[in-house]
């Protein structure tokens, strides 16, 4: 009877292990007691700014201190809401404090607080304690908080998060100089995490050469077999030797365990540590490659004999990378890249982006057709780039730097960012390449070599593809078009490096006169020519925007080179110029300009596709009023298009080629409407002689309605009390169809836990109105209310998720 009773007992503690491990991200081991927990760290911080702090004798971090008044808010958080056009950055000191009581089955194990970035020196204390000080604001830190947690009691937590100019730091150059913004706080996500003596290690925190954590590499790949190699480094912060085992298991997306392993049993001594070796074979594996981007988990267990001591799980993705005869070969396939560059940044928050906001980035850039990301001009969140390992979107990983090169210190930093970087990313299936180069600067030869020695110290049994700006001493030269000169560019480059044009299709056509193939081009005035367009700067100036990405890409065609990557993907802001830097083929609010569907249209289509939307491509690039080009240009990857105006054929046609697009895969359709007459412009796309795709603009009446919309983009809005997402109130005629040349003042109303950040009333730009909202911590229906002078409003319920 007794052995009964123990055993309901034990049942009942293995159930609710399971439960809480369920909810907290928890590994169980060995008759239900938690062998790892990560458990979020985002909740209930206060916050103030140093120059709102209460004059007293104490500071923050001290004892003593009383938090009065302080705010209380979720991370990520920026520490100062910016206005839409950020003209002065905000920099200074901001404080963060949270109390938190730990749980007494904490004793004896080890404890850690992760930060996956703050802005950009920071210092923390755990009691009155200071545990670290940390420089750089772009990749994470993990501190062993230990030996400093008080058992039985509230443990205060406080950050100090200073993102003033440091030409220490990288990128070090002022943000008065710099072409984008630092922005402010902790905005990205922290974590306890809370393990065994016995554990696999950290691999930043580690701080050690091809080390740390999980290293997972490949050295043989193919179709019907491939090699899984994977180096785990173990740490035994015991006071007595001890042994164990270390299981590997690799499951696929349904669970199917398709390669496992056992170890010989290991011993490491009292405060020892080491790295094993192992590996996988996977028979027939299903490869990664940005058309199928398929993934499996890699689950390792540290285990005594008494039970799993320690358990971390990982995505991998098998592929095999290699660069012949000027081009890129995914698992021995050539692929030509189709790329854009990234700014992280949204209107007002700055960087501080909740994870699903970096997924929902992520499916834009897929769905605009591109299959590399270029990071500029610094690391960016662990979310984004597992959106790419999901969607299938390579990336180019870069560390911090842009036109500035540092003393010694800086230096030394930039090389600790270079290994950090490639510790945290070297699993990730989507990094291609690393860029281990300070963007456009003149940087020194043996710093270029150094760089490139710590990419070999870092992954000396796997080759990490390096790439920079100069032609010296990398594997990739990553030159912007705008570093050669017109006409040539760089169609006669002969260099023994390979080729990546890293930015194309703004700043030749804003400081030179990069458009002469153009007809009509000498016409225009200055600000005509350039691809910095706003949405709301009408038809003719982003279809000249288009032209212009267009010409370039087709130019660099005739390259011999890899691929290329636009300059960019969405607008953003700068510290160096009081404007918005609007070269975007989305604008600051991920709307679409006219730019964003000439790439569309480049991509074939992909029924299988489910993650993102890959149906044809049959965009009208017009507005269709009477101020509109007769010459109706239409964006298509289908074989043939049919357009008609009011029901009646203008004409059914094959793409048009000429030399600005010579070298496309779909060459946009050109038609010629005789006479404007308002009305419906009707566009058909055909692909073996089926209709596949349409598109209609309609000639726009009065505005006299408001209709409002969300950007949810494959991920619903999370109440976590940091997801957001933008608002659209669109302006419409009677008959619904949207109106563009109104700018009204919209005014927006939200109740249930959510709130607006930004400017409210909002004036429309190109006939839409832009708020961004965020959620609450209650997962319950929010509901939206906008409204203008003169037209009438709109309502619309958001549904959240917990």
């Amino acid at each position: 009877m007794k052995f009964s009773l123990l055993s309901r007992i034990q049942y009942q503690r293995i159930a609710a292990a399971v439960l809480a491990a369920l909810m907290a991200n928890v590994s169980i081991g060995a008759f239900g007691q938690s062998v790892r927990q990560k458990i979020s760290f985002n909740d209930n911080w206060q916050f103030r700014n140093q120059e709102d702090l209460d004059q007293t004798a104490n500071r923050p971090e001290e004892k003593a201190y009383a938090f009065r008044n302080w705010e209380t808010v979720t991370l990520p958080h920026t520490a100062k809401v910016e206005p839409l056009v950020v003209v002065n950055p905000w920099v200074g000191i901001s404080w963060y404090k949270k109390d938190f009581t730990p749980e007494a089955q904490w004793k004896g194990r080890k404890v850690f607080i992760e930060f996956e970035a703050v802005m950009q020196q920071a210092q923390v204390w755990l009691n009155g304690n200071l545990i670290e000080t940390h420089y750089g604001g772009y990749l994470p830190f993990t501190i062993d908080i230990t030996r400093y947690i008080e058992y039985g009691k509230s443990n205060r937590l406080v950050v100090k998060a200073d993102n003033h100019d440091d030409a220490n730091v990288p990128p070090g150059k002022p943000i008065k100089e710099l072409d984008f913004c630092y922005y402010s706080g902790i905005y990205r996500n922290v974590s306890l995490i809370v393990t065994n003596p016995l554990h696999i290690t950290d691999a930043v925190e580690e701080n050690k050469a091809a080390s740390g954590g999980v290293h997972v590499w490949y050295p043989e790949v193919s179709a019907q077999s491939a090699t899984v190699a994977v180096a785990t480094h173990v740490r035994n912060e015991n006071k007595a030797p001890k042994s164990f085992v270390l299981t590997y298991a690799l499951t696929d997306p349904t669970g199917k365990v398709v390669a496992a392993a056992t170890s010989l049993q290991q011993t490491l001594a009292a405060n020892a540590d080491k790295s094993f070796r192992q590996n996988l074979t996977v028979k027939n594996p299903a490869l990664w490659h940005p058309e199928h981007p398929n993934l499996y988990t890699l689950k390792i267990s540290v285990k005594e004999k008494s039970g799993v001591v320690d358990q971390l799980s990982t995505r991998i993705g098998i592929r095999k990378f290699e660069i012949n005869d000027e081009r890129l070969l995914v698992n021995g396939e050539p692929l030509l890249l189709v790329g854009t560059n990234r700014h992280q940044e949204y209107p007002y928050i700055g960087n501080a982006l909740s994870d699903n906001a970096q997924y929902r980035d992520a499916v834009k850039i897929k769905e605009a057709g591109f299959n590399i990301v270029r990071l500029c001009h610094y690391p960016q969140s662990p979310a984004f780039m597992d959106a790419c390992d999901e969607l299938g979107i390579l990336t180019m990983d870069a560390i911090p730097g842009w036109q500035f090169v540092g003393k010694d210190t800086f230096q030394m930093r930039s090389y600790q960012d270079a290994r950090e970087l490639i510790r945290r990313d070297r699993n990730h299936a989507s990094v291609a390449m690393w860029e281990l180069s300070l963007n456009e600067s003149p940087m020194p030869d043996p710093f270029m070599k150094k760089m490139n020695e710590i990419a070999r110290e870092e992954s000396p049994e796997s080759k990490l593809y390096t790439c920079g700006w100069i032609n010296k001493y990398y594997d990739i030269y990553i030159p912007a078009r705008q570093h050669a000169k017109y006409p040539d560019y760089w169609k006669k480059y002969t260099g023994a490096i390979p080729l990546f044009t890293g930015e194309y299709g703004d700043w030749e056509y804003f400081a030179q006169d990069a458009g002469l193939n153009q007809a009509g081009y000498a016409g225009l005035k200055n600000d005509e020519r350039t691809s910095r367009q706003l949405r709301g700067d009408g038809e003719r100036r982003l279809l000249q925007q288009a032209l212009n990405f267009q010409e370039a890409h087709n130019d660099n065609l005739r390259n011999p080179h890899l691929g290329d990557a636009n300059w960019l993907m969405f607008d953003y802001n700068r510290g160096y110029s009081p404007d918005i830097e609007s070269s975007g083929i989305m604008d600051i609010f991920r709307l679409p300009k006219y730019a964003y569907y000439f790439y569309r249209s480049q991509k074939s289509p992909d029924a299988t596709a489910t993650a993102y939307d890959a149906t044809p491509t049959v965009k009208i690039a017009s507005l269709w009023d009477d101020k509109s080009d007769k010459n109706v240009k239409v964006y298509s990857n289908c074989e043939e298009v049919a357009l008609y105006l009011n029901g009646e054929l203008i004409e059914k046609k094959k793409a048009d080629r000429d030399k600005v697009s010579d070298h496309l895969n779909y060459p946009p359709f050109l038609f010629t409407v005789p006479l404007f007459a308002a009305g419906d412009l009707h566009a058909i796309g055909y692909i073996g002689g089926k209709v596949v795709k349409t598109d209609t603009v309609n000639t726009p009446g009065k505005a006299v309605v408001l209709k409002l919309s969300y950007d949810k983009n494959r991920r619903a809005l999370r109440a976590d009390g940091a997801d957001a997402v933008f608002v659209y109130a669109t302006l419409c005629d009677a008959k619904g169809y949207p109106v563009s040349d109104h700018d009204v003042e919209v005014k927006f109303r939200v109740s249930g836990d959510a709130r607006l950040v930004g400017v409210n009333p909002v004036k429309a730009e190109a006939g839409v109105a832009t708020i961004l909202l965020q959620a609450g911590k209650k997962a319950q229906p929010i509901t939206v209310e906008a409204q203008a002078e003169g037209l009438n409003p709109a309502k619309f319920i958001i549904e959240t998720i917990q």
